[in-house]
């Protein structure tokens, strides 16, 4: 999705991101588990609607991540009006534990009949790429 920075515009912003954004969907018991980010550099596909962030702490580590696209195909009842459905959309947001470990949260929609679908948490060695 986001092979090189030729590929997709950078944007880097060094700010501090509103707590409530990197830590939606981070649940309760997990919040003094995390390393929190305070700086953070987001990437943009304008090709589709795709977009990335990168979280490092005060020392560079990296220690958030998440990622949003959306696939969608036109599609027509009539052939002469068109129109646009989702046919693959991908949410994941992930936080580095303090003992190295990721924990990983990820929403798949598959096609337009899938609109309400709930997400579901994992660990990992590694963070998502």
């Amino acid at each position: 999705m986001f092979p090189s920075a030729h590929s997709a515009t950078a944007c880097d912003r060094r700010r501090n991101l509103p707590v409530a954004a990197w830590r939606a969907h981070l649940p309760k018991e997990w919040q003094d588990m995390v390393v929190g980010p305070t700086v953070f550099t987001e990437y943009r596909e304008y090709e589709i609607a795709a977009s990335r962030q990168l979280g490092h702490d005060d020392a560079g580590t990296h220690c958030y991540y998440q990622h949003d696209y959306t696939l969608t195909e036109t599609r027509s009842d009539d052939d002469e009006d068109y129109y646009q459905v989702v046919s693959y959309s991908e949410t994941v947001r992930a936080w580095l534990l303090r003992d190295g470990r990721w924990l990983i949260f990820r929403v798949v929609q598959h096609g337009e009949q899938c609109a309400a679908l709930r997400g579901f948490y994992s660990f990992s060695e590694q963070p998502p790429r």
